[in-house]
């Protein structure tokens, strides 16, 4: 489900016509810095990072997050495992990996992910990033791990503990139905592929950031995303109507502006491309 922003977004006045409107466009690497700047506004987020743990998982998105928590600059191709690059379903070299974060109070910690997540309480908050997400909120994840990957290990134990599960994840994201995209995928069913076999893991009791909730938490602007895509440096761009007072609108533009200027993720190191086709 997307998270809920009813109560950030101003109250509007009069019609349409009496409004004042926006548009703004961000690039991945922007959307991804905008996201970052939104979870971590998030009440429940605010309230981890003073009392309990707060940990992000391995992914592009999430190591925004962690940048803004750690006050350094990481090498976010490496802070995952699986990326999509060279036009292919790709896989990072292990030992190169950066991640999970795991936080307490706020500090980070060296204790591992899934020895935080075994003390997890019900106010507790794990990130996971993803690579789809549907009109109506749910969220695919996609896993080469036989077993589900990390979500597969984390969602279970969140689930019955009542724990937050917050994803980040740009509108370039956006397919039509997980549901149907994850029936269609699956880690031992692709003959032909392109890169490494994957299954898209459903998750539906997620609460996703995108960039829409982002400014409206930000902002309180009210923000419709009306169009994706572009060429020439912003593929994946995504395009947003603002609309709100004029003090709101130029708030939430300001906000988009100071997002210009993010570097793009830089091509990491891969594992050699598995076989294309398999028996």
């Amino acid at each position: 489900m997307f998270y809920d922003t009813s109560s950030y977004r101003e109250k509007l006045a009069g019609t349409r016509d009496d409004r004042v409107h926006g548009i703004v466009v961000l690039v991945p690497s922007e959307s991804k810095r905008l996201i970052a700047k939104g979870v971590l506004a998030l009440p429940e987020v605010k309230c981890v990072l003073k009392e309990g743990l707060f940990v992000v998982s391995r992914g592009t998105t999430t190591a925004y997050i962690a940048e803004e928590l750690l006050g350094i600059k990481l090498p976010k191709a490496n802070c995952t495992a699986g990326i999509i690059t060279e036009s292919r379903l790709a896989v990072t070299i292990p030992q190169e990996g950066l991640g999970p974060w795991v936080f307490r109070k706020g500090v980070k910690i060296e204790e591992s992910a899934e020895e935080a997540l075994k003390q997890f309480t019900a106010t507790d908050v794990s990130v996971k990033g993803a690579n789809a997400i549907d009109p109506q909120g749910n969220v695919g994840v996609l896993a080469a791990n036989d077993f589900g990957g990390t979500i597969g290990s984390i969602w279970p134990v969140l689930a019955a503990r009542g724990s937050h599960l917050i994803v980040p994840a740009g509108l370039e994201k956006m397919i039509a139905s997980v549901v149907d995209a994850s029936w269609a995928c699956g880690n031992k069913l692709f003959k032909y592929v392109m890169g490494t076999r994957v299954a898209l893991m459903p998750v539906v009791s997620a609460r996703v950031v995108t960039e829409i909730q982002a400014l409206e938490i930000l902002t309180g602007v009210h923000a419709v995303h009306v169009s994706s895509g572009g060429v020439g440096g912003s593929e994946g761009a995504v395009v947003i109507a603002l609309e709100g007072s004029d003090e709101t609108v130029k708030r939430a533009f300001e906000l988009v502006k100071s997002m210009k200027g993010e570097p793009s993720i830089e091509m990491p190191r891969l594992q050699p491309p598995v076989q294309a086709v398999f028996n």
